[in-house]
């Protein structure tokens, strides 16, 4: 896409071009119907003020009149097009009596064009940048509403399996006691058939005895008991066929609902392993990524303690039902066919085995304690059970006990060690608290929420491993561990849990932080998922790594960086001009963290961090504001000044000073008269801004006039001025107030030509009225060399011109005095 497209594509950047190009009287229709000229044209090339190339000047010039009137002929034969025509007709006109004998200043004119083209250009790639991360963020929260509503659609169809199963449960817990019943009644029947038959046994030898008395009586009552007998048998029969085709139904019912709960098992078991492996491992990178910026909000760990509670209260309830099932298979075995295998007591321990994993597998770290942890210092930790409420563990709240580990020790945990849950590598006081169970009583905390705010733990002491070749102390990782038994069910399950925290480098000195913020940044950047702790690459690509600095930088200050600013914080990196594509280079730690920058004697991230730790601290208005450029190389800032108006400057962080940044402008040259020449001033570091700060002293530098390209410096910086104090006469000691003042140390670049009503030189400040005796007097140097100040900043007396109306100057004349004296150059 042409620059003219991207621009025009825009309607508030072309706005903006249009009253950009109407302000040079430079119309813009010449820009249209001329866009492929003046794109292909590399117009920083020249140099207007340099007369070598006026013949440049001059040539292009001459084409541009050309190519014009070629456009004008072909308007000429569309109709729509005469009043276009018309138009360049009149401005073919004015550019020959404007620049007919000023080539250098058309040339300049439009190379200014060109560079507001540059810099709209990259606005709108930012627009659109920030358009499709909106759209990525768009398609993010829908993808996560997506994956919510079908999780939540499982969990809903699995409670509704469940109780359809435990309807069925209780049908086969019917139909066991119908069969039980009935068997009862068959027994009963049998000990009758048998009663009957011991009766009947004797009888018919009676019967056939010659001496039988009562022999018509005894054989009624044999008929009788025949006949009883015979109602008995058929009662028999009929409970037989009934309790084997009950038998039948018992048998085929728990082997269905076997095959059922298998089936539910694996379906939930699949559920249950993408929220556990796939979203809450997810959320735990986030959150470890989120200690370089873009922290996961909080909803999304609600929304996971809202699924895993679900899934605790089905797993639980299938287990229960599971139990129920093996209770009625032990009231009333029936053995299950050859062939057919007996999913009952596998199902049981697959269960078992899911809520153990559910229960281990939530005891989260909320809260990290903070990675970059000093010995001696307090710090915070938060430790939370997402399954807490469903499984009733808050009935008798588990302690929680918080230690410090090495990584070999981590590693130890991961191969299931026992004894490395009694090692440590260091004391924690405070270490030891009760989960407290929050509910929606209490509206001050989370509703529903099992955990333990450590909120006093301090590091006593740390036991370092011997060191790895040429690893540094701040490259050493340590994490904290936590652990606790819970009871569930009664004490009928006792789960051992342990959770570690994201890796921590402990420090004893304040120096030792800068290093070990980069330990950090790398682990948190680069670690893969299910790591063996705490191993990282040691090389990534250089993208991946300028995405954890503008995340690290936006997350600190507000505002990330741009890909001008990537691609030089890439160029000190690998030593290499800003314009080469570094996409496919490849950044070791070496690099990053332990190899000095050339010609420097620090590393890139001990530079990078040191301008991070500025701009946080004393320009993150500015530098939110998009009034400092930063990350610029001095040569690009000097081409940037060359083709901009003198007194025009910027602001850029010092290569050569760690934790610096400078202000380069264009004026006139001292040495060469009628040339201009780029100036830059010490860098100021953190120290210097505490005296005063950066739009003060920009503020007193008049040489200054426009932040780069045309701002004037008032529009970008006057929000921050200290406001000035009046001038007020103390009434206890007649003193005046003063107030610094920064001037350029040189009287050299005070000008007329660059500068209006410059200040005086410190040597020139007269004294105050309320001075004392000549023997009491210091001059301005000694002061300074008393207050340990730099000679660019001094004293200056707070008055208005209108006080010099009400003072009477005859009082000091009328005696003998002292005339003060000055230190000149």
């Amino acid at each position: 896409m042409s620059r003219w497209a991207t621009l025009s594509g825009n309607a508030a950047v072309y706005a903006k071009l249009q009253e950009f190009y109407s302000q040079r009287n430079f119309p813009i229709e010449v820009r249209y119907f001329l866009c492929t000229w003046f794109e292909d044209k590399q117009w920083n090339l020249f140099d207007p003020d340099n007369p070598e190339h006026e013949p440049h000047a001059i040539q292009l010039f001459s084409n541009l009149l050309a190519l014009m009137r070629t456009k004008i002929q072909e308007l000429s034969v569309i109709p729509d097009f005469q009043a276009i025509k018309m138009c360049l007709e009149q401005t073919l006109v004015d550019f020959k009596d404007t620049y007919e004998n000023d080539q250098c200043g058309f040339l300049r004119v439009i190379q200014q064009c060109m560079d507001k083209e540059e810099e709209l250009v990259k606005i709108c790639q930012e627009a659109i940048l920030a358009g499709y991360m909106d759209q990525s963020s768009q398609s993010g929260a829908e993808h996560r509403e997506r994956v919510n509503a079908h999780i939540v659609q499982q969990l809903q169809q699995f409670s509704s399996d469940k109780s359809d199963l435990d309807d069925r449960v209780r049908k086969m817990q019917n139909l066991q006691e119908s069969f039980i019943i009935q068997y009862t009644e068959n027994m009963k029947i049998n000990s009758q058939i048998n009663s009957l038959h011991a009766q009947m046994q004797p009888m018919p030898q009676q019967l056939a005895s010659p001496n039988c008395p009562n022999r018509e009586k005894l054989h009624q009552t044999l008929k009788e008991l025949q006949a009883r007998q015979k109602n008995f048998e058929e009662d028999k029969k009929r409970l037989e066929t009934n309790l084997s085709e009950l038998g039948k139904e018992i048998l085929k019912s728990r082997l269905e609902l076997a095959e059922s709960y298998n089936k539910l098992i694996t379906e939930v078991q699949g559920l249950q392993k993408r929220v556990l492996d796939d979203e809450l491992i997810s959320w735990k990178r986030r959150q470890q990524l989120g200690g370089n910026g873009n922290l996961p909000k909080s909803e999304e760990l609600d929304s996971l303690q809202r699924w895993c509670e679900s899934l605790a209260e089905i797993i639980w309830c299938i287990r229960q039902q599971i139990k129920r099932m093996g209770i009625l298979r032990a009231q009333l075995p029936i053995d299950v066919p050859h062939g057919i295998a007996d999913l009952l007591p596998e199902l049981n321990d697959t269960i078992t085995g899911m809520l153990s994993s559910l229960v281990t597998s939530t005891f989260i770290v909320e809260q990290q304690p903070p990675q970059v942890l000093k010995k001696e210092s307090r710090f915070s930790a938060k430790v939370r059970l997402l399954v807490g409420g469903k499984l009733n563990i808050q009935m008798c709240p588990p302690q929680v006990k918080a230690t410090i580990i090495s990584e070999s020790q981590a590693k130890n945990m991961l191969r299931s060690d026992m004894l490395a849950k009694q090692t440590t590598s260091g004391t924690i006081l405070n270490n030891v608290g009760t989960m407290d169970w929050q509910d929606d009583r209490n509206p001050l905390l989370p509703s529903g929420c099992l955990s333990i705010h450590f909120r006093n733990m301090q590091l006593k002491a740390i036991k370092r491993s011997d060191k790895k070749g040429t690893e540094a102390v701040t490259e050493e990782k340590f994490c904290i561990l936590f652990q606790s038994d819970f009871n569930v069910g009664g004490n009928d399950l006792v789960f051992q849990v342990w959770t570690l925290s994201l890796p921590v480098v402990v420090t004893v000195h304040g120096n030792q932080e800068c290093n070990a913020m980069a330990t950090v940044l790398w682990d948190n950047a680069f670690a893969d998922p299910g790591r063996t702790p705490f191993v990282v690459p040691e090389s990534v690509p250089w993208p991946k790594l300028g995405e954890q600095l503008h995340s690290k930088f936006q997350q600190m200050t507000g505002k990330g960086l741009t890909q001008d600013s990537l691609d030089y914080l890439a160029s000190k990196v690998f030593n290499a001009p800003c314009s080469l594509d570094f996409s496919q280079h490849v950044v070791s730690w070496t690099q990053f963290n332990k190899e000095t920058l050339q010609g420097r004697n620090f590393t890139f991230w001990e530079w990078f961090y040191a301008v991070l730790k500025l701009t946080k601290e004393h320009l993150k208005g500015p530098w939110n504001d998009g009034s400092i450029i930063g990350f610029i190389s001095k040569t690009n800032a000097q081409e940037c000044l060359n083709r901009c108006e003198n007194g025009t400057f910027l602001l850029r962080f010092s290569d050569s000073e760690c934790g610096g940044i400078t202000i380069a402008w264009i004026a006139e040259s001292v040495n060469k008269q009628g040339e201009r020449e780029v100036w830059n001033l010490a860098p100021y570091i953190a120290k210097d801004f505490s005296v005063r700060g950066l739009a003060d002293r920009i503020h007193d530098l008049k040489n200054l006039t426009f932040l780069y390209p045309e701002i004037n410096k008032d529009d970008a910086f006057q929000k921050y001025y200290t406001a000035p104090q009046e001038s007020d006469v103390n009434s206890k000691n007649g003193y005046i107030a003063t107030h610094l003042v920064q001037v350029i140390g040189s009287g050299q670049l005070m000008s007329a030509d660059n500068i209006s009503n410059p200040p005086r030189s410190p040597q020139m400040i007269p004294p105050s009225p309320a001075c004392g005796p000549a023997s009491n007097q210091t001059t301005l140097t000694d002061t300074m060399d008393d207050m340990n100040m730099d000679l660019t900043e001094y004293l200056v007396t707070d008055y208005t011109a209108g006080d010099y109306d009400i003072i009477d100057a005859n009082q000091f004349v009328t005696g003998p005095y002292i005339l003060p004296t000055y230190q000149t150059n």
